[in-house]
């Protein structure tokens, strides 16, 4: 169960280019009313400030005391003053009730004692009694609470500023938040304060000393920002601290309850806890099993701590995604990525995967190429496309969906001399040549593009049902805002409840009567056979001419699939398609399977059944599923004895029409019996029966 904690930790999935782009927009809003005299409700607008205000006077109604400050205040810059809150008076009944604005020179400064009694005034007060001023009383009206302005002066003992004066006054040098982000910028980049000022009165086409705030209050701004921010960096770091210590003790209450979880960790010089990773013990069984190819995920990170989070899954033979571990790291360095690497291959007892699937990311790949020589480095084609138009749309303009064209063209190219031609008449025609993303994308294309990777194992990951699956796993952890302790329980649910999903194996259905579907049957998973029947129903829709050495062209009847060559060896029973499916999801392509129906193979080779894929047990598999495996030859029986009765009936009724009608009359009659009496039994005697007729995939 999670555990409430008062310590929050969001998480985003990020959008950010490799390249670092990040654009921020501020937008303004504003409704434009005028302001109105008279009696009426008075609301202040921007637009109010540019035009003649009238004064305020007794009797003059706003909604809220806020609207009052504003529209006097509004008032007072026109009339070269500024004005503060006096006083205010509270009822149980009302609330606050009244309100005292006054001219900013109301008043006289209160004098200030020494240590030794005796009055002093640090500095000379620009309070001088004015009598301006403008109070207000709430009263209820039919519900709804009104300001009224109950007295008002604007009779003042001092000299009204002009225009370029009142500006300058404390209360109007306010730095708006576009400057805030501005001076925050150029502060961190290393300007000092006066060429801030500089650089904003250049970038506003002002006069020098013309901007609405001086230049000291820009030196107290910066001072106190990096104060507020020397002050959080340390309450996080603290914070981040008892977290990951808290995260640590979880892990090892964990490996105290169960021996077979693993996990590690590393520590800088302060003994402070920069990386852990760790894994479960059903994770470390079924990647023993299905560990072939990973799927290593980078694309959350942690809002308030920075922390990288990484997951690595896999695929079970019956399509399932599976959990095998998972990391979070301090950056994205190749340093970081090379530990988590080595982690991952110690927590699955010191085996590397063959092929390794992962987002675009070049210190990802340097560290793959560092730490996992022996592995196939794939980077997902459904991790590159989402990229496509926010890197190109706004470069090429109208051109871009010509250029999109072009690129998936690209993508599907087999030859990797044909790949590069095409990418620099590419590159050429779209003026692109100097365009960092794609640099970026030519300089990984050994690791996406199909000319390259074509023969790579992935074992049906790099598909679009997959990186769905993936999405929705990890959107699930993700789901709400939690301290890691919790984030680490809800991870180790969300692979208890991965791992042990409830499937139903679905019936498989023989759709070719070729003995090679019924053979594949007894072996294969319904996912995997699904796959397989598939490719062997469209063998039908292929030609195969046998060349002079004993191998094949295959061509589609249509001629809109190419052709494939296919080299047959007899000796050894060995097949090599050049679109080289089997070699990346372990299940024959139709071009090879339509040279063995020309072989009059009533089954395959062994060889080429890979054991991935079997029917086997194993401790991922449900208990349950060994009895739906069980009762397949039982299902397979019931169903052809009732294809053959309905083959036999139809074909003894079609004879003559007297024949035909009575089959049907008497069919209607007795199967509507036969329903009747199968909804009126117990709908569960405790045997689960599955005659489920699975679709193609």
């Amino acid at each position: 169960m999670m555990t409430s904690c008062p310590s929050k930790n969001l998480w985003i999935r990020r959008q950010q280019c490799p390249c670092g782009d990040w654009k921020c927009y501020v937008t303004y809003e504003g409704d434009g009313e005028e302001i109105s005299a008279g009696p009426e409700l008075v609301k202040t607008t921007d637009k109010a400030s540019s035009e003649a205000m009238v004064s305020p006077y007794v009797g003059m109604v706003f909604k809220s005391d806020d609207d009052a400050f504003e529209y006097y205040g509004n008032f007072a810059r026109k009339n070269g003053f500024s004005i503060r809150k006096e006083r205010s008076r509270l009822s149980q009944q009302l609330g606050v009730y009244k309100r005292d604005f006054v001219c900013y020179r109301s008043g006289f400064a209160p004098m200030k004692k020494k240590s030794n009694g005796e009055h002093h005034r640090d500095r000379k007060s620009v309070r001088c009694g004015c009598d301006a001023k403008m109070y207000l009383s709430k009263e209820i009206v039919d519900g709804v609470s009104h300001w009224f302005v109950v007295q008002f002066s604007n009779v003042h003992n001092h000299e009204l500023l002009e225009d370029d004066q009142v500006r300058l006054l404390p209360a109007y040098r306010k730095i708006q938040e576009a400057d805030q982000e501005r001076i925050l910028l150029l502060s961190k980049a290393g300007f000092p304060i006066h060429r801030i000022v500089k650089m904003l009165e250049l970038e506003k086409g002002i006069q020098g000393e013309q901007l609405p705030f001086l230049e000291r209050d820009v030196r107290n701004f910066v001072q106190n920002r990096k104060k507020v921010i020397q002050e959080n960096e340390a309450l996080l770091s603290e914070k981040r601290e008892n977290d990951v210590l808290e995260l640590l003790e979880s892990c090892k209450t964990m490996k105290e309850t169960d021996d077979d979880f693993v996990y590690e960790f590393t520590v800088d010089g302060n003994e402070m806890v920069l990386n852990i990773a760790w894994s479960y013990s059903d994770s470390v069984r079924a990647y023993s099993m299905f560990g072939d190819v990973v799927y290593f995920d980078t694309t959350y990170r942690s809002i308030t701590y920075g922390l990288v989070f990484g997951a690595w899954f896999g695929i079970d033979n019956y399509g399932r995604t599976i959990f095998f571990g998972c990391v979070l790291l301090q950056d994205e360095t190749p340093r970081s990525f090379s530990w988590a690497l080595q982690s991952f291959v110690r927590l699955m007892r010191g085996r590397c995967p063959q092929t390794i699937l992962t987002n675009i990311d070049p210190s990802l790949r340097d560290a793959i190429r560092s730490e996992l020589p022996g592995t196939k480095h794939v980077i997902s084609i459904w991790c590159i496309m989402p990229k496509v138009p926010c890197w190109f749309s706004a470069p090429l303009g109208p051109r871009y969906e010509e250029f999109k064209s072009e690129f998936d063209a690209l993508y599907h190219i087999e030859n990797s001399e044909e790949f590069e031609l095409r990418w620099n008449q590419m590159t050429s025609a779209f003026s692109l040549g100097s365009d960092r993303h794609i640099d970026l994308l030519y300089s990984l294309r050994a690791s996406w593009a199909l000319s390259y990777v074509r023969g790579f194992f992935l074992a049906q990951t790099a598909t679009a049902a997959y990186s769905k699956s993936l999405d929705s796993f990890l959107k699930g952890i993700f789901r709400t805002q939690t301290c890691l302790r919790s984030f680490f329980e809800q991870v180790g649910i969300s692979a208890n409840v991965l791992h042990h999903a409830r499937q139903e194996t679905p019936y498989m259905r023989l759709k070719s009567c070729l003995p090679i579907e019924e053979h594949a049957r007894s072996i294969y998973t319904p996912f995997a056979f699904n796959a397989l029947q598939q490719e062997l129903l469209l063998t039908m829709q292929y030609a195969a001419s046998e060349m002079s050495n004993g191998s094949y062209i295959v061509r589609h009847f249509k001629s809109l699939d190419g052709e494939r060559l296919v080299i047959w060896l007899a000796e050894d029973e060995q097949i090599h398609c050049s679109c080289k499916e089997f070699e990346s999801s372990g299940i024959l392509c139709r071009h090879a399977l339509r040279v063995f129906t020309i072989k009059n193979y009533f089954q395959l080779p062994d060889k080429y059944y890979l054991s991935r894929w079997w029917q086997h047990e194993s401790s991922l598999l449900l208990d349950n599923d060994h009895n739906n495996n069980s009762n397949q030859s039982i299902e397979d029986e019931w169903f052809q004895e009732y294809q053959s009765l309905a083959e036999t009936l139809f074909a003894e009724s079609s004879i003559t029409k007297e024949r035909s009608d009575f089959a049907r009359r008497e069919l209607t009659k007795e199967i509507t019996r036969i329903l009747n009496e199968v909804r009126n039994l117990p709908e569960n005697d405790g045997v689960t029966m599955d005659l489920t007729i699975s679709p193609n995939i």
